[in-house]
């Protein structure tokens, strides 16, 4: 009866017939009203059907369903906190067919939100169902999408129920409800902004969902959040925004593009966070889906072209030359847009500190991510590069000593983009000074790989007035000699090719000094591919001052490369590079050598004295042995009978003796060839008796050897002692009758014997 009267009250406010009508849909009604309140599960059940089948699914026209609703908004309402689930699935599907049905849906607000609220927006979950509470987040967006404005005065229940629906534990009503807020926020957008802050937090709990569906829904309610809010939450998003940049997913990349793009575009406070946004989006422009890549400039161009507009009276007077494009640009690259390029320079300056923090970042993709986004960077900011020349060459120098390849790939790039749009004198300024500190560095390379680079960008006649410094620089002792590392010495080459490359012939003006870094190269190298990728470079600088081949730059530059070695000649050691350097001369000249015996002998007489350095003795004679066995290309012969002219030290070296004992035929073979000629070459002014131990020690050595089971060696020992019987005969005559005594070799003893008493006999 109280149903009966309601629908009477509400048919006395219509038309004649619609009153007739909508009275006689409810009185067939009644007994199914009254039936939801039985305590029969299936007879409440039974009874939604019904009221359903004669409401919603008898095609009612919309005036008389309006009153039949509004007559049946409280029982179904009622019915959504029933303790079966069936009946409760069946009054919400209820309401949402009303709801879009109705032609007036906002009538049913005063009592909807209140409720949904309870169900929905309370601190603990009130509907177990996670389908049910799926549809329950439908309805309600269903509702936003059709009341529009009129749901502004339940602007704080709105907010309650999306603060716990964000992250409601179920996948499918987190991303109803940010749909939800997405409709919300531009249904009334000037109420949303005083409670939206309030959503930031539950969107950046739910936006590193294991999900990819679910972290687009919540980036694209994100988007909506701050676009119409205050603008005060973009610094608490942010920092969650850039780290979807790195996503798996290329959907959630794509959404965190298309968000920020229209940020960009659209966001009314969007000029005081220009240097938090453009980041996020030029980073997109590297990103390895093409779709993604593509969008992201089509929103940068977009972005360019409304500053352009904006800012038209601004950019006015200097529109030409900002159109004009630069002298040197990098081929292939189209040239990004005067508004995009603005953009980027008058925010540069607070790019730049940003890069060079994480660029440093411990995780891999970060940097990886940086560094491309600094070429970007660089790439729209062109001269104006210069006025941040310092941060950037140190951001790029700690960049480049990165153990991941691809960063500094990425920063080589780029210090490639400072040679196109910076000039010479200012970035030499700088760079050389680093190159020349670089000892101190722990990656010393890095100075002379952002030289190389920023060389390789440059031009030849801009980089022509600074080629003597260039080179000059690279050739002192401090720089091209500093370390060892292969990838120091890999940039190294890198910068002389930079300068072949871009000064070809002009480069024969300090030909020698680029001589003599590559010379250092192949002398600290110890890998053959990079030794090769010097001799290669060498062969480059023949071709470019017209030169035959490599012997031909050698005697353009032999006496000065030999005065080179002989000013520090006296300081060598076993590990100094010079005494590699000398025998790459020698290996790489050819007979060139032989023209230059004079300074030659000068600087061998300085390095052979019995002062210096015994290893580094024995390395001299052992290169002028390897010389030896190569008599059909050098100068060797000619040398060791000069060599031998000089008055030898008394005592044989003894590191050749112990290299009697090496595991090496062919060392043993040279050793014993050396020692020949040392006793060869001791002339009438040598004492044997006043150097009587040394030849006594050398003796009793060679005498052991004379026993070896090699054949060969043995006829080699008897060779050697043959010739240092002239020079102590009764001495060896001595010795070797010991030895005969003892029965070491007594066949070779005895010939040896043989030979010292024809010599005494003469």
């Amino acid at each position: 009866q109280a149903f009966s009267g309601d629908a009477a009250a509400a048919a006395a406010s219509s038309s004649a017939p619609r009153y007739e009508h909508v009275a006689e849909v409810m009185r067939g009604l009644v007994r199914h009203l009254n039936c939801l309140n039985e305590d029969n599960k299936a007879t409440r059940k039974r009874a939604l059907e019904a009221i359903k089948k004669e409401t919603i699914e008898k095609g009612l026209s919309g005036g008389v369903l309006q009153e039949v609703f509004s007559c049946l908004l409280k029982p179904l309402l009622k019915c959504m906190s029933d303790p079966m689930e069936r009946c409760r699935e069946t009054s919400i599907l209820m309401l949402t067919d009303f709801i879009r049905c109705v032609p007036q849906p906002e009538d049913s607000l005063v009592y909807l939100m209140p409720c949904l609220t309870q169900r929905l927006g309370g601190k603990e979950i009130i509907e177990p169902a996670e389908e049910l509470r799926l549809s329950i987040m439908e309805l309600l967006s269903l509702t936003v999408e059709v009341c529009g404005k009129q749901l502004a005065p339940y602007l704080d229940d709105m907010i309650k129920i999306l603060q716990v629906t964000i992250v409601d534990p179920c996948p499918d009503v987190k991303r109803e409800s940010c749909k939800c807020t997405v409709l919300f926020a531009k249904s009334v957008p000037e109420h949303f902004h005083m409670q939206a802050e309030s959503l930031v937090k539950p969107l950046m709990q739910s936006i590193s969902h294991q999900h990819s569906r679910v972290r687009v829904s919540v980036l694209e309610a994100t988007g909506a959040v701050v676009q119409h809010g205050t603008g005060k939450n973009v610094d608490d998003v942010l920092s969650h925004m850039a780290q979807r940049l790195f996503d798996n997913s290329p959907q959630v990349r794509k959404s965190v593009t298309i968000v920020v793009g229209d940020w960009l575009l659209n966001m009314r406070d969007r000029y005081s966070y220009f240097h938090k946004l453009i980041p996020l989006l030029l980073s997109s422009i590297t990103d390895e889906v093409d779709e993604i890549r593509l969008l992201a400039e089509e929103l940068w161009r977009k972005t360019g072209e409304q500053w352009e507009r904006e800012n038209e009276a601004d950019i006015k007077d200097k529109m030409d030359f900002l159109l004009a494009p630069p002298p040197l640009y990098p081929a292939g690259v189209e040239r990004p847009g005067l508004g995009c390029r603005e953009l980027v320079v008058r925010n540069l300056g607070r790019l730049v500190p940003a890069v060079s923090h994480d660029v440093t970042d411990w995780l891999v993709p970060t940097r990886v991510k940086t560094s491309q986004l600094l070429r970007v960077l660089l790439l729209h900011a062109e001269d104006h590069c210069t006025q941040h020349m310092q941060p950037l060459l140190a951001t790029l120098h700690v960049a480049c000593g990165d153990s991941e390849r691809e960063v500094v790939a990425n920063c080589r790039e780029a210090a490639k983009l400072l040679g196109f749009f910076v000039l010479p004198e200012v970035f030499l300024q700088l760079l050389l000074d680093h190159v020349e500190a670089s000892g101190s560095s722990r990656s010393p390379w890095t100075p002379l790989m952002v030289l190389a680079a920023a060389l390789e960008g440059s031009s030849g006649p801009l980089l022509g007035p600074h080629l003597q410094r260039l080179a000059d620089t690279l050739a002192r002792p401090d720089v091209c000699q500093e370390s060892q590392q292969p990838l120091y010495l890999e940039q190294l080459v890198a910068c002389v090719d930079a300068l072949l490359t871009q000064l070809g012939r002009d480069c024969g003006t300090v030909s020698l000094q680029l001589l003599q870094v590559l010379l250092t190269v192949q002398s600290l190298s110890t890998e053959q591919v990079l030794s090769d990728m010097a001799l290669g470079s060498v062969r480059r600088l023949c071709q470019v001052q017209g030169l035959a081949g490599v012997p031909e730059l050698y005697r353009q530059h032999m006496a000065q490369l030999l005065g080179w070695l002989l000013a520090s000649a006296r300081d060598w050691s076993g590990c100094s590079p010079q005494r590699l350097q000398l025998q790459i001369i020698a290996e790489q000249s050819g007979p060139v050598l032989g023209e230059f015996v004079g300074q030659l002998m000068a600087l061998l007489q300085v390095c052979l004295q019995p002062t210096t350095d015994p290893e580094m003795r024995l390395s001299i004679f052992t290169m002028l042995a390897k010389l030896l066995l190569d008599v059909g290309t050098s100068w060797s012969c000619v040398c060791v009978c000069v060599c031998v002219r000089v008055p030898p030290p008394p005592p044989p070296p003894p590191e050749l003796v112990k290299r009697l004992d090496d595991s090496s035929d062919q060392v043993r073979a040279v050793a014993l060839k050396a020692l020949g000629l040392w006793l060869s070459s001791l002339g009438e002014d040598y004492h044997p008796h006043l150097y009587g131990a040394h030849l006594e020690f050398l003796f009793q050595q060679l005498l052991l050897h004379l026993d070896d089971p090699d054949g060969s060696v043995q006829e080699q020992v008897l060779g050697v002692l043959k010739a240092g019987s002239r020079v102590h005969p009764a001495l060896l005559e001595r010795e070797t009758q010991a030895a005969k005594d003892k029965q070491r070799s007594p066949a070779y003893c005895e010939q040896l014997l043989l030979h010292i008493h024809s010599l005494i006999t003469q």
